[in-house]
């Protein structure tokens, strides 16, 4: 009798154990702009037919403003945690973290609600690094989307957010281009003929610190948004560069104009 009630007692404890790992946790998420059931499924770890069977999509459409059911958790921040502690403590980028919950700044209080992946990890595959490579339209870094975002900020600040993502767009344009550089540091700091290619490289402006809503939008580029429509260039329209201008035009967008 002792034995057996002992044996139940552990055996409780061990199902106890495994349910807090074992069982795939889920959580709400609202669709916002540049999401594709490919990229949730990249940024959630899972997989495009499993996405659709949970939330019985017939399709692979969504729309802005959409909830869909995640494999996800909710975190409560803690008071001394950060976007890239949380990160690490969940062993995923800082990047995902960010697209997981549109959350572009860097200010989190106690108690704020945010959603994680399922289980934590410590897997060494998965640990927080600049040269972790994220799933997007492109292989990218931490700190390529640190340097996207502060040409997006030089380029086009004061500019609707639009043009900002399509600035971005441009870059991963010409990376996916044979005809430029194949990596988003080597072609915005790209010299041809002896000149920048992108200005603020030339006037020290790509230093500066990117705002959150630039930050967005490089993520929202890097997740195959581009409001460009494949533009390899872009300039101001007060410019007189005929060659600029000879170039057929593929959008524009309040001052900014967009070209192949």
């Amino acid at each position: 009798m002792f034995k057996s009630k002992k044996l139940s007692i552990l055996l409780l404890s061990l199902g106890v154990a495994l349910s807090s790992v074992l069982p795939v946790k889920a959580a709400d998420y609202k669709v916002t702009s540049g999401d594709s059931l490919y990229t949730l499924s990249k940024t959630f770890n899972t997989t495009i037919t499993q996405l659709k069977t949970t939330n019985n999509l017939t399709s692979d459409k969504i729309y802005i403003g959409q909830t869909l059911n995640v494999p996800a958790q909710i975190y409560s921040v803690k008071s001394g945690d950060s976007l890239y502690l949380i990160s690490k403590k969940f062993g995923i980028t800082l990047g995902q973290l960010r697209v997981m919950n549109n959350k572009w700044d860097d200010y989190i209080y106690p108690s704020q609600k945010l959603l994680v992946p399922g289980t934590a990890t410590t897997s060494s595959s998965s640990t927080n690094t600049a040269s972790n490579q994220q799933a997007g339209v492109i292989p990218y870094s931490q700190a390529d989307v640190d340097l996207l975002a502060r040409l997006i900020n030089a380029e086009a600040q004061g500019e609707p957010y639009s043009a900002k993502v399509a600035v971005g767009a441009v870059i991963i344009n010409r990376v996916q281009d044979s005809r430029f550089p194949k990596t988003i540091s080597s072609v915005i700091y790209q010299v041809d003929h002896g000149y920048y290619q992108f200005t603020p490289v030339l006037n020290g402006w790509i230093d500066k610190p990117a705002t959150s809503e630039s930050i967005q939008a490089a993520y929202e580029a890097l997740r195959g948004s581009d409001p460009s429509n494949g533009a390899l260039y872009y300039f101001d329209d007060s410019t007189t560069n005929t060659w600029l201008w000879s170039k057929p035009i593929a959008a524009r967008i309040s001052h900014m104009v967009f070209a192949y």
